[in-house]
């Protein structure tokens, strides 16, 4: 098994490796933050252009079936009930204002559900979350290892100091 970076599971990284693992999961974090608001807003936008829809079709069924519609119903209610004309006429009116009402109200309740969606606003809710716990977090403090407290006397300050460049 290996550590994010490669590294084997078990060995000690270098601070500069711990830094540069924890830069590139809070780069991956904010990227999958973004994509995740940018799907919450085309989902939005999705509902809006559903319940727009809804208005236009409705719309248009009223503007051009009023004409047709209102002729063959209106005949059809006189024929079956034998009513004055004009009173057919409106009975037929009012089934279209019906429907077209009714394809309203589905249009209302697609852009309601789109104004209540808050999904961006939970997007920046949680990155400035993560923001804050991280200005908070400290490192964990660990404990000291006695072999790198004291240096052995045996080798001298050049060794060690090239050790530590070669390492770095």
């Amino acid at each position: 098994m290996s550590a994010p970076d490669g590294s084997p599971v078990g060995t000690e990284r270098s601070i500069g490796q711990l830094f540069a693992s924890a830069t590139a999961e809070m780069s991956e974090l904010v990227h999958d933050e973004i994509a995740l608001a940018k799907a919450q807003l085309k989902q939005d936008v999705k509902r809006g252009v559903t319940g727009s829809a809804a208005f236009l079709v409705g719309a248009v069924l009223l503007l051009f079936s009023l004409p047709m519609l209102n002729f063959a119903l209106a005949y059809g209610i006189r024929t079956w009930s034998g009513w004055n004309l004009a009173v057919c006429f409106l009975l037929s009116f009012a089934a279209n204002v019906l429907v077209a009402g009714l394809l309203a109200l589905i249009g209302f309740i697609f852009l309601k559900k789109a104004k209540q969606s808050h999904g961006p606003q939970k997007v920046a809710a949680s990155v400035k979350e993560t923001a804050g716990v991280l200005q908070k977090a400290k490192p964990h403090p660990r404990p000291e290892r006695p072999e790198l407290v004291e240096l052995p006397r045996d080798r001298a300050p050049e060794a060690v100091e090239a050790v530590a460049r070669s390492s770095s």
